[in-house]
């Protein structure tokens, strides 16, 4: 009985212990479904875009396609002149864990390229490291040399950068490229102002390996092309840049100034043919520029109170108006007295009775005060607005100044006016007065200057620039009786010096003060002279403004600037084969 009810309970506790193992492995295997659906979750749906990636990684390849930067040119009569092209140099690079030979490509690279043992020795320093650049831009001599060494783990990669054939021929015209840390981007000049349409728009190329790592070709829709950037052809003649800026250069040697600038414009189209700065730099090497202002294009930047040059445009508002002609004569008393100032002629002398014709040839600045009294304040204010000053010409060149003509705005303050209109207390830029200028050689009309003349686009699509009229600021009728003022001046007046024998050539002397920094009165001794004219009289075809800043010697413009645009000019009549119409001097033949 006791053994019956043993073997019983033993049955019990057996079929206990083996429905618990059945719980339990059922209970591990629901867990290991919930842990394995948990797995799926998480592979397939939440990281789906992580993991798939990761794969992808192994198997596919993303890669930007650099556009090609738009190239700037000059004209050299019908063909073109390269200013700013795309060059192919050489970068050297490392793969330490490639290099087989440590000392010998330490020893080799630091003696081909110039470089210190050490510095290549720390980029040796990490076995592990796949990419170590040595040196970039390297000359075809340097990377032939490398390459036929064969060495292991040395490496030559092409590279495209920007390189200025001209070297310092325009330089603060076309300005540079740079790098801002990421990116090369243009600085300064026509490369920063058209950055947008010179860089282009790169594109993008998504290849595929398969299972043995080789790479599968690729269709068009896994492709982006990259869009290439805008070709710029200029205004501005090679030939006349070229020698615009030596006859420059030799001027601020001759009258050992601090610098200065000439430009030259087309005026009935408002084209710049050239625009040349001395000092100036080469953009090849920017990096090795210590003064960073010769970045700075001075032409459109840096604005001046142009002195007698502007007495042109007060005339032209007298005539334009109404109030006076070229013979309408008035009393030089050689002073007039405003607001507690003396206002004298340059020469201190009182001349007695004088043309208006006679004030410009002599620049009297009595002469154009009487002219500026008889115009009034209000009308003498929107002329010289008219004429474009106070307000941006508009050229595609950054940083472009305004000038400052606020001293116009008190309309009972006459003294301002009195002194503004012989180019005092008004401060323009150099391009400013040339566009003026132009006003007067073109029939009144004042032009947008224009310094591209079209764009080329990457499929061939070409652009033309036209001339673009801003508006009328005078008479043909006054224009006609200025320019024959001007003429006048270059034969009778201070303007001697600026003749072109065969021709006849208008234009301007102007000598004026250095207002000093922050205000205060003018730099003892310090001038800047400037010459403006226009030829031939009859039908204008050239403007031209010759700025030379504090010149030692010869002081006088119409010893420093007078005779350099001369020079200019006699170069422009000859180069464009424009025929003389006046007898030539045979001294000069």
């Amino acid at each position: 009985m006791s053994k019956t009810i043993l073997a019983s309970r033993k049955n019990e506790h057996d079929n206990l212990v083996s429905s618990q193992r059945i719980y339990f492995l059922a209970a591990a295997i629901f867990l290991m479904g919930i842990i394995i659906i948990a797995r799926l979750y998480i592979l397939q749906v939440r990281d789906y875009a992580r993991f798939r990636g990761m794969a992808e990684d192994q198997h596919e390849a993303f890669s930007e396609l650099s556009a090609r930067r738009g190239e700037i040119y000059l004209k050299n009569r019908d063909e073109k002149y390269p200013l700013a092209v795309n060059k192919e140099y050489m970068m050297a690079f490392l793969e330490p864990k490639m290099v087989t030979d440590r000392d010998r490509v330490i020893s080799e690279l630091s003696y081909i390229l110039g470089m210190d043992r050490g510095e290549i020795e720390r980029k040796l320093s990490d076995p592990n490291d796949m990419f170590e650049i040595v040196k970039k831009k390297i000359s075809q001599e340097e990377s032939e040399k490398i390459r036929n060494l064969k060495l292991k783990g040395v490496k030559l990669l092409p590279e495209n950068y920007r390189y200025y054939p001209g070297k310092e021929l325009a330089s603060q015209v076309i300005g540079f490229v740079g790098s801002n840390g990421e990116t090369e981007i243009g600085r300064y000049g026509l490369e920063s102002f058209w950055e947008d349409q010179l860089h282009g728009k790169n594109g993008s190329i998504f290849q595929e390996r398969d299972s043995a790592g080789r790479w599968i070709s690729i269709t068009d829709r896994k492709k982006v092309p990259a869009q290439d950037g805008v070709d710029l052809i200029l205004t501005i003649d090679q030939a006349v840049q070229y020698e615009t800026e030596k006859i420059l250069k030799s001027a601020m040697e001759k009258y050992k100034a601090d610098r200065g600038s000439i430009l030259v414009q087309e005026p009935s189209t408002g084209k710049i043919l050239a625009m040349a700065n001395y000092p100036n730099f080469n953009p090849n090497d920017f990096g090795k520029v210590e003064d960073m202002s010769l970045f700075i294009n001075p032409a459109v930047t840096n604005a001046y109170e142009s002195g007698s040059v502007f007495k042109t445009m007060t005339l032209a508002s007298g005539i334009d108006s109404g109030v006076i002609s070229p013979n309408t004569k008035y009393v030089d008393t050689g002073v007039i007295s405003e607001a507690g100032y003396n206002i004298k002629n340059s020469d201190g002398k009182a001349n007695g009775e004088q043309t208006m014709t006679e004030v410009l040839e002599k620049s009297l600045n009595t002469g154009v005060i009487f002219t500026e009294k008889l115009i009034g304040n209000k009308r003498f204010a929107d002329y010289v607005r008219n004429f474009g000053f106070g307000e941006k010409t508009g050229i595609a060149l950054p940083n472009e100044s305004a000038g400052d003509i606020r001293n116009l705005i008190n309309l009972k303050s006459d003294i301002q006016f009195f002194t503004a209109s012989f180019g005092q207390g008004i401060t323009t830029t150099p391009l400013q007065v040339l566009n003026a200028y132009s006003v007067i050689a073109n029939g009144g009309n004042l032009m947008k200057p224009q310094i591209v003349e079209k764009k080329v686009y990457s499929n061939g699509e070409e652009e033309i620039v036209e001339p673009q009229i801003i508006r009328r600021v005078i008479k043909k009728e006054t224009s006609d009786q200025m320019k024959e003022m001007l003429g006048s001046v270059v034969v009778n007046g201070h303007g001697k010096r600026a003749a072109v024998s065969g021709y006849r050539v208008g234009g301007k002397t102007g000598t004026a003060q250095v207002a000093k920094q922050g205000g205060g009165g003018y730099e003892e001794g310090v001038t800047i002279g400037s010459f403006a004219g226009i030829a031939p009289l009859d039908d204008p075809r050239f403007a031209v403004i010759v700025k030379i800043d504090n010149p030692k010697e010869l002081q006088w413009a119409e010893s420093s600037a007078a005779p350099t645009f001369g020079e200019v000019m006699k170069f422009l009549l000859n180069y464009y084969n424009i025929e003389p119409t006046e007898p030539i001097n045979k001294e000069e033949k």
